[in-house]
């Protein structure tokens, strides 16, 4: 059985101290590093950019579409230019200007069809735009909250990192002073057990919270002084004093 002395095996309880708080700052940082508000912006982000996505491929098409219904205009227009410049110049057959006066006519409809529906064309890119500029604000607003709530978890993140160091090298500083056969069994059990060491207290350990059997009791209280004991529940060490029995 391990032994140490029981003036060094009451060291153990602010070890354990330290211990619980280096684990107190790890828990928090996990807590930190996993923040639902991220996640769930991450998702509204990506949600928000394939709309976007969308919005950018639609005004695209319809400025395509704006070109083609231009240059169809344009097409028919100067159609209607040569024709009416052949017609003022009254040169050909009377029967061939007729014909010309008719082509004109129906040009001067083609035109008007192709221009209501290059209006259209506008009309609704517009629109396409005016989405396209509100999905952007919906992913600029994200991206800055996403900012904002990052930055946040970064400075508590670099607290946490700090204090940690500290407590760390404190930690580092005090273990050196230990007996080390007694450190050596408390830090397997704190690797183990996760609690290290921990008083036996009016005959409950608070290791484990749990008030020990008469049994347990009288196998602890029979060890020797020196002696390491454990407790049956957690596994840790039990630190005794004559103050808490």
């Amino acid at each position: 059985m391990a032994k140490a002395a029981p003036a060094e095996q009451l060291k153990l309880l602010e070890l354990q101290g330290l211990d619980a708080r280096l684990k107190g700052l790890a828990n928090r940082r996990r807590t930190l590093e996993n923040d639902p508000r991220i996640k769930d912006l991450e998702a509204a982000l990506s949600v928000a950019n394939g709309e976007l996505g969308a919005a950018k491929v639609a005004v695209h098409d319809a400025e395509a579409e704006l070109k083609r219904a231009e240059a169809d205009v344009e097409q028919v227009a100067s159609r209607i230019e040569r024709d009416e410049a052949r017609l003022n110049s009254g040169t050909g057959l009377s029967k061939d200007l007729v014909a010309l006066q008719k082509d004109i006519a129906s040009l001067n409809k083609r035109r008007s069809d192709l221009e209501d529906a290059e209006l259209e064309v506008m009309e609704r890119l517009e629109s396409l735009r005016e989405r396209q500029a509100a999905q952007q604000q919906i992913v600029d607003d994200i991206q800055g909250s996403f900012g904002t709530i990052r930055a946040e978890l970064d400075a508590a993140l670099a607290e946490v990192e700090t204090e940690a160091a500290g407590i760390g090298a404190q930690r580092a500083a005090f273990a050196a002073g230990l007996d080390a056969g007694m450190l050596a069994v408390y830090e397997k059990t704190l690797a183990k057990r996760g609690v290290g060491a921990a008083r036996l207290f009016h005959g409950t350990s608070e290791a484990s919270g749990m008030k020990l059997s008469p049994g347990d009791l009288a196998e602890i209280r029979a060890a020797a002084a020196d002696d390491i004991v454990f407790c049956p529940d957690s596994g840790a060490i039990l630190v005794r004093s004559d103050d808490w029995s």
